[in-house]
């Protein structure tokens, strides 16, 4: 995605190719004319070439349309970018109209002039747009590559242990502190397994309180479980060195257990404090019981794989 510039940089680019061509042309007492046509079309030309950048939302894959939706909110960004149409579209247009109009005038350079600064006046309208769309490129060109591979996402409460388990797995390298929302946005890792790739998604923490009150963040992890999960790894810290009381944690493990259709792994980490029976157990500090957990979310690996493999049913006549 190409940087978006503001109104200004966008008119002194078309300016200064407009002075190019302008000087490239032998008819001098046309060149006022030629000016203002050719500042139009350069506007144009750029805007236009803004709008290209952007992906169709409608056909990119659902975990990038919905992370776009929470991060910025889509019908957001296409008005920016009808609005941006729109001053391509009128740009050129009344560039072509006051250029034949300058050539009908004596006073070609006051003409000139006028029509200058009516073409600024309308790039001027959408510079909120187009460092709105700004903000969004520079995010949107930094999301996570997610692969059609066989996906763990691993999900929890803040300081749980996720980044830690990720870490040991995965080649990702997320920091690690001991404080929550760590992890400000979505981490993928990969593991080689054979001939197949297997791949992580390390999610922010999600808070046990109603959606509405969720922030983006915490909808960027849950947008992650439902849309490109195969299985999803939940930690539980029994020793509640989190900072979250065990039962507000096992009441988020039934609100992801609802909303998802895809396997679920509950696993208790930390179990160099406390152990909890109730659960299979790791300790990603010691690393105890981290080898064992992988191979229980690899166990579902076979069936993707086949379901990547069977050929479509075929057609009806």
């Amino acid at each position: 995605m190409p940087t978006v510039p503001t109104a200004d940089e966008i008119l002194d680019r078309s300016f200064r190719r407009a002075a190019k061509k302008m000087k490239e042309k032998t008819n001098k007492e046309r060149a006022n004319e030629e000016f203002v046509r050719a500042v139009g079309a350069a506007i144009h030309d750029r805007l236009v070439y803004i709008i290209r950048g952007f992906p169709e939302f409608d056909q990119i894959p659902p975990f990038y349309r919905e992370l776009a939706d929470i991060l910025y909110g889509i019908d957001n960004i296409k008005q920016s970018l009808g609005a941006v149409g729109w001053a391509a579209k009128h740009t050129k247009m009344v560039g072509n109209q006051l250029a034949i109009e300058s050539r009908h005038s004596e006073e070609t350079l006051v003409l000139r002039k006028r029509a200058v600064a009516r073409l600024a006046s309308m790039v001027h309208q959408i510079d909120k747009d187009l460092r709105f769309l700004n903000d969004v490129r520079n995010v949107l060109r930094k999301l996570p590559h997610v692969e059609d591979a066989y996906t763990i996402v691993i999900a929890g409460y803040p300081n749980v242990g996720k980044s830690s388990f990720i870490r040991l797995v995965s080649s990702a390298d997320p920091q690690i502190a001991c404080y929550p929302f760590t992890t400000k946005s979505i981490i993928v890792g990969h593991r080689e397994d054979g001939r197949h790739r297997i791949q992580f998604v390390d999610t922010p923490g999600i808070l046990d309180r109603p959606a509405e009150e969720r922030n983006a963040i915490e909808k960027q992890a849950l947008s992650a479980m439902m849309n490109v999960a195969n299985v999803i790894l939940f930690i539980l810290d029994p020793s509640e060195h989190c900072g979250y009381p065990m039962d507000v944690q096992l009441r988020l493990l039934d609100e992801v257990k609802d909303m998802v259709k895809v396997p679920l792994v509950v696993v208790a980490n930390k179990s160099d404090i406390v152990v909890d029976d109730k659960y299979l157990s790791m300790s990603t500090q010691t690393k105890e019981g981290v080898d064992k957990v992988l191979s229980e979310l690899l166990v579902f690996k076979p069936a993707f794989i086949q379901s990547r493999q069977e050929p479509s049913p075929p057609e009806t006549q």
